[in-house]
């Protein structure tokens, strides 16, 4: 995947998350405001359209100061209930999916809107003058001021829904899902560089000494992997006619002192290189989904485990996020995982890196939710059922051995969890069904064939 501005991507995605940076754009965007409001009032009079406010300097303070005082109120009681929102939502689903409630702009933007308004009321309240030689009512700036708690105020109505929904099972998990289609479509198919010729063997280009002559760039600092340049790292190993083999891949665990990248020629590798190459790597305190796939996956996989847990023993919830799972699977299947060998223009190896794969991806969505679930004849059968519509979208056969092999596991453990001969029938006649849509898609590819 090509990403040619990706430190400045992870920052734009690091102010999305914040509360400050959308609040803090409206409270500069009153103060401009309120300067060309004034301006205005100055240089323009509109008395005479009737709905300007006309009152005299102390109706003017009484409103605005109203305006002001309310619109602090209400901001402090939005900032309460937002608090109490996340503090809901990480009990309920995790605290990793908290990162997916600061993202809500909506919030940011409520929060925004009261505090634009407060400072707005503010700064025209001072500029009322009342003295014995002079008087300054800024009348257009007030009815400004009257038009913006209006608009608060239909936005704190607009809040009160908002926060009664974000929180809710079915809103978390289609965001969740929404993010994991997002990313099939942003890294699936992945292209650095030129895929090999078909002819052409992956390791050729790769020196059997490789790992002994290699020179080890290793990581500075602990920290997940968020991202990689893949458009530097490339040009890099054509400029200096490299070959670069990436240890880790978005989304692992990096710990300060392990080898990040081995490069080889290790002849050609000087400090200030080093420290081009090391730049391609963005770490940071978490996982972000924006190259980390299993990211969105396992977020599913964790309200579907707390939702099954004895305390809360929700099945609906967990069978809600196996239909988003599978929904997400199947627009996977339908679309080319990249190699992990990647060459330039002249089809020269210039980088290996470490690549997601199928299986690895259908593990982490099914292996945990199946091993919790062995009791629970309801969910073991939606996971069969799963995966046989998984089955319908793909004529891969690595596919199909993957699948099947999961509905094996599944069917194995029915016999360990379910004591109910008629659950353990039940799951039998569902594991008949995804063998019998595997199967069938296996003649389709011979037929093909």
């Amino acid at each position: 995947m090509w990403m040619k501005n990706v430190k400045l991507s992870n920052f734009w995605d690091a102010l999305l998350t914040s509360y400050w940076f959308l609040p803090g754009i409206l409270a500069l965007g009153a103060v401009i405001l309120e300067l060309i409001m004034l301006f205005l009032d100055h240089r323009v009079s509109l008395e005479h359209l009737g709905w300007i406010f006309t009152g005299d300097a102390e109706g003017a303070r009484e409103i605005l100061s109203v305006i002001a005082v309310s619109m602090a109120s209400v901001a402090a009681t939005a900032f309460s209930i937002t608090i109490v929102a996340l503090q809901l939502a990480t009990s309920n689903f995790g605290p990793r999916l908290l990162r997916n409630f600061m993202r809500d702009t909506s919030n940011q933007l409520i929060l925004g809107t009261f505090i634009g308004t407060f400072i707005y009321s503010l700064l025209v309240l001072r500029t009322i003058d009342k003295s014995d030689d002079q008087e300054f009512i800024p009348h257009l700036s007030v009815t400004v001021g009257i038009l913006l708690a209006v608009i608060s105020i239909a936005v704190l109505i607009y809040f009160i829904h908002h926060a009664s929904t974000i929180i809710q099972a079915s809103h978390v998990i289609q965001g969740v899902s929404e993010d994991l289609d997002k990313a099939i479509d942003r890294l699936f198919p992945e292209k650095v560089g030129v895929n090999p010729p078909a002819n052409q063997l992956h390791l050729g280009g790769i020196s059997p000494d490789f790992q002994w002559q290699a020179y080890p760039i290793k990581a500075h600092r602990n920290g997940y992997l968020q991202a990689i340049n893949d458009e530097k790292i490339m040009n890099i190993a054509q400029k200096y006619n490299l070959l670069l083999q990436i240890k880790y891949r978005p989304g692992k665990f990096v710990v300060k002192g392990c080898e990040l990248v081995m490069v080889w020629p290790r002849e050609r590798i000087n400090k200030k290189l080093t420290h081009k190459i090391e730049k391609a790597f963005i770490l940071g305190k978490e996982r972000t989904e924006r190259q980390d796939i299993e990211f969105p996956l396992q977020e599913l996989v964790e309200i579907a485990l707390r939702a099954i847990s004895p305390g809360k023993n929700d099945p609906f919830t967990t069978i809600r996020c196996i239909d988003r799972l599978s929904a997400g699977l199947c627009h996977l299947v339908q679309r080319q995982f990249p190699s992990p060998y990647r060459y330039d223009d002249h089809n020269q190896l210039r980088v290996i890196a470490k690549s997601v794969t199928f299986e690895g991806i259908v593990d982490q969505a099914f292996n945990q939710i199946r091993q919790d679930s062995r009791t629970n004849a309801a969910v073991t059968i939606h996971l069969l059922k799963a995966i046989a519509l998984i089955a319908t979208y793909t004529q891969n056969p690595q596919h199909h051995e993957v699948l099947q092999r999961h509905a094996d596991m599944i069917e194995c453990g029915s016999h360990q969890g379910l004591p109910e001969s008629q659950d353990r029938q039940d799951v039998q006649e569902k594991y008949n069904t995804v063998i019998q849509a595997l199967n069938q898609n296996h003649e389709i590819e011979m037929l093909r064939r």
